[in-house]
């Protein structure tokens, strides 16, 4: 017979319990272990990056820009319409070599025609009435001359007698009366004479103004009768300059307005490169500072000699003169390289250009271990900038290798294992 003995019972669920919980206080301790791990740091190919070295020394801070070989302004020049007309020949087309004398395009517009003939008997109309009134003017003067000639000589001979006549009456062989008449008449003839010599100047005056209102008349015609004459002359187009022939947006029959383009004839051995600088990087950009220009060609010297006030498309156009000549095949239009030097720095501490990374802030670099099996992040404080080169200025040291290329996938580990 079985005898119940419960504290045998009561002991082996104790023992079970304690089990369980020496279990679950196993797991615990074993699963916190596990999440203080740090996880294995990622394999990242070493042909997928590229790296740098730290070096200190002269860095030159440049900037970099697209753009294109453009005419000079002084070098260009635009042939527009100077009245409306119609395009009866075109002589040469772009491309041609031409010298200022050379005929482009030959225009007809006979309405400039007609007002060309109509201004040159305008002119001969306005000098043939300023001879006319020219030889009556004279001719009036002439009949006042005269009149004042009578006058004068009519004074001249009361004066005369009136001294004579004195002289008698001083003596007492003519009484005062007649003396006092004699000098009367002398006296008026001299107010005559004094009249007469003003209306004179007055006239010659008159003359003079009344001609000049018709010089006035001639020198309006003879300017319209220059403009129609320009007018007819530009009708046929030629070049202006020596240069090439560019532009010459025409049709035989077509009808062009005044102030319409015909032509654009430049100087293909003067031209100067026309770059787009981003605009954050062009506020450090000064006229005068020295650039190179790539034609893909070859590689030429020049300068800073305007920068645009204003910003396009995020992009500020800046003007680099061109020093020396151009290399063979360059030509307006053709697409350019350019770079600006825009400061000589020496003995600075510096590296390439990472992939991202503003100047003068912060950034997180991998520094490559010494023996090269893997490259850890580290915090860079960097300064100015180039194109290819930016300053560093805090936590990395000469003959440091660092990963310059975009790590972004790693943002979120502090090591990597280069493979």
């Amino acid at each position: 017979m079985d005898i119940a003995r419960p504290d045998i019972k009561r002991k082996r669920q104790r023992r079970l319990a304690v089990f369980v919980v020496v279990g679950l206080v196993a797991v615990g301790i074993a699963t916190a272990a596990v999440l203080r791990l740090k996880p294995a740091a990622p394999s990242v190919e070493r042909s997928a990056i590229w790296t740098d070295t730290v070096k200190r020394g002269p860095l030159v801070r440049q900037v970099r820009g697209l753009g294109t070989l453009v005419p000079r302004e002084d070098k260009l020049r635009l042939i527009p319409a100077e009245t409306e007309a119609t395009v009866v020949r075109i002589r040469v087309l772009p491309g041609t070599k031409v010298d200022p004398d050379t005929v482009l395009v030959d225009l007809t517009n006979p309405q400039v025609q007609q007002e060309a003939q109509d201004a040159q008997l305008a002119l001969k109309a306005a000098e043939a009435n300023y001879h006319n009134q020219q030889v009556q003017l004279q001719s009036t003067l002439m009949t006042q001359k005269a009149g004042a000639a009578t006058v004068g000589s009519d004074y001249s001979q009361a004066q005369k007698q009136a001294d004579t006549d004195k002289a008698l009456n001083d003596l007492g062989v003519i009484s005062g009366l007649t003396y006092s008449a004699s000098k009367s008449k002398a006296d008026e003839l001299k107010t005559r004479n004094g009249i007469e010599g003003e209306r004179l100047t007055m006239n010659e005056k008159v003359i003079s103004s009344q001609l000049a209102v018709e010089q006035t008349k001639i020198d309006q015609a003879r300017a319209i009768l220059a403009l129609k004459e320009r007018q007819l002359s530009a009708l046929t187009v030629r070049a202006g300059i020596s240069g090439v022939l560019v532009d010459l947006p025409l049709q035989v029959g077509q009808n062009v307005a005044a102030g319409t383009t015909l032509a654009k004839v430049v100087q293909p051995d003067q031209l100067k490169a026309e770059l787009k600088i981003p605009e954050t990087q062009a506020r450090d950009i000064q006229i005068g500072q020295p650039a190179s220009i790539d034609t893909h060609n070859g590689v030429i010297d020049g300068g800073v000699t305007r920068i645009d006030p204003a910003v396009q498309n995020g992009t500020v156009t800046v003007d680099v003169q061109i020093n020396g000549a151009l290399p063979q095949g360059a030509r307006p239009d053709l697409s350019v390289d350019g770079t600006i030097d825009l400061e000589r720095m020496t003995n600075v501490l510096f590296v390439g250009r990472p992939a991202f990374g503003n100047e003068n802030s912060t950034i997180s670099l991998f520094r490559v271990d010494p023996d090269g099996k893997g490259a850890a992040r580290v915090p860079v404080k960097v300064g100015r900038a180039s194109v290819n080169a930016i300053q560093v200025i805090e936590g990395l040291n000469p003959g440091d290798t660092v990963i310059l290329s975009d790590m972004s996938r790693w943002d979120n580990v502090d090591r990597v294992k280069l493979d």
